[in-house]
């Protein structure tokens, strides 16, 4: 496998940017500028939604170029309608203006194998990566740029575009790889080379974890910001397991359901007391966790370092710091008390409250504010609503919108309980 990466000066000031290529890279063309264009049509078709690294707000890839939305209050905060099609690609570097972008869609000129860094502030392309294969998935540090092709990874520096870093990955057509984003810890995860394998890399301290986390193939897999824990999820979709990064260790594990689910989304609350999943049975779960808080939001990024330290000189007795005493906030089946005897399912932890939605359309959730969650929908909807926290069942919906209009104004109906 080979790449080309090609730049233009400027790209994060002050830093000055000149050429590099990976070993054996080959030739490679450019993007074309983006022609803008005023789009007064309604057939624009949404591509894909993903979140930005602190859930704040999220992008549209559209057949007709991109769109950028805050969740709270939601609103539209810019969009670029261009005449040369879309991205299936649009991943966000937290509120700035640096995107990374791959064309996608039927009469995209874009190709799907390369991935251009778009400065919004300057409405142009200053660097691209040019790979032979398509490009699965795109990934954002404010020190890394993170491309995933079906079996490989490749790790790159943002102020230079310099390769930094290689890695194998089985099979990877859903693009699955996770980063941490606080600047002292980069913790990166990704599927490993044998099946229900989590390879985790933390850089910062060269060192490489292998996770069996389950026996069928990872579907969806989710770090918390520091990177000290992973919640993964099978092709399976019955249960969500949470590990420890530093020794592996399996924390805990919620079950969604019986039956066979896809899962489309993992999130983990700031404080990491709350977990979510979306899948193709239509509900939100929300599950309670055992694990105790390192920081609350503002002193998160503080305590990282002090965690990472903790369970770096001795994990294993460190693991204590990290659990707390079951709650029993998630239900349990009413058989639990003879654990051991009936079969597994039976001594599960269900989920503490639920959403529902159409099962037809694919949803991706997160956590908002003051125990609510948001979801956003491939069918152009986004959904806030609210959990008790001490009673859980089915959570309120306050605000529904159809966020996918041609024109500026969306369709909104906000419900306040």
């Amino acid at each position: 496998m080979s790449s080309t990466v090609s730049t233009s000066r400027g790209l994060l000031p002050p830093a000055r940017i000149g050429t590099c290529e990976t070993p054996n890279a080959g030739p490679s063309g450019s993007f074309s500028q983006p022609e803008l264009e005023f789009n007064h049509t309604d057939d624009t078709e949404l591509l894909s939604v993903s979140w930005n690294q602190d859930y704040g707000c999220f992008a549209a890839g559209t057949s007709r170029g991109f769109r950028i939305y805050n969740c709270d209050p939601f609103k539209e905060t810019f969009r670029r309608d261009l005449k040369s099609g879309g991205f299936k690609i649009v991943e966000m570097l937290f509120r700035c203006n640096i995107l990374a972008l791959v064309g996608g869609g039927a009469n995209s000129q874009y190709p799907p194998n390369k991935v251009m860094i778009w400065d919004d502030h300057q409405s142009r392309c200053i660097g691209e990566f040019a790979f032979r294969s398509e490009v699965r998935a795109v990934k954002l540090r404010r020190d890394r740029i993170v491309v995933v092709l079906e079996h490989k990874i490749y790790v790159y520096n943002f102020m230079d575009l310099k390769l930094l870093h290689q890695i194998e990955t089985l099979a990877n057509p859903r693009g699955l790889c996770c980063l941490s984003h606080h600047s002292n810890a980069f913790v990166l995860a990704c599927p490993g080379l044998q099946r229900g394998q989590v390879r985790i890399e933390h850089f910062g301290l060269n060192m490489t974890k292998l996770i069996q986390a389950h026996d069928s193939q990872i579907a969806c897999l989710t770090l918390t910001m520091d990177g000290l824990l992973l919640a993964t999820a099978s092709t399976k979709g019955t249960l969500i397991r949470l590990f420890n990064t530093m020794d592996g260790s399996r924390l805990q594990e919620v079950r969604r359901g019986g039956n066979r689910a896809e899962i489309y989304s993992i999130a983990l609350s700031p404080n990491v007391q709350w977990l979510a999943a979306s899948s193709d049975k239509g509900t939100v779960h929300i599950f309670s966790l055992r694990v105790r808080v390192v920081g609350e939001d503002s002193s998160a990024q503080s305590n990282a370092a002090q965690g990472l330290a903790m369970l770096q000189q001795n994990s294993s007795t460190a693991l204590d710091a990290l659990i707390s005493p079951n709650t029993g906030a998630n239900p349990g089946s009413s058989l639990s008390f003879m654990r051991g005897v009936l079969p597994k399912y039976f001594s599960s932890e269900w989920s503490f409250a639920q959403f529902h939605l159409p099962e037809d359309t694919q949803f991706i959730s997160a956590f908002g504010s003051q125990n609510t969650v948001v979801i956003v929908g491939m069918d152009g909807s986004f959904y806030r609503c609210s959990f008790d926290p001490v009673h859980g069942g089915e959570m309120l919906q306050q605000e529904y919108v159809r966020f996918l209009k041609t024109e500026r104004g969306l369709d909104r109906d906000v419900l306040i309980a």
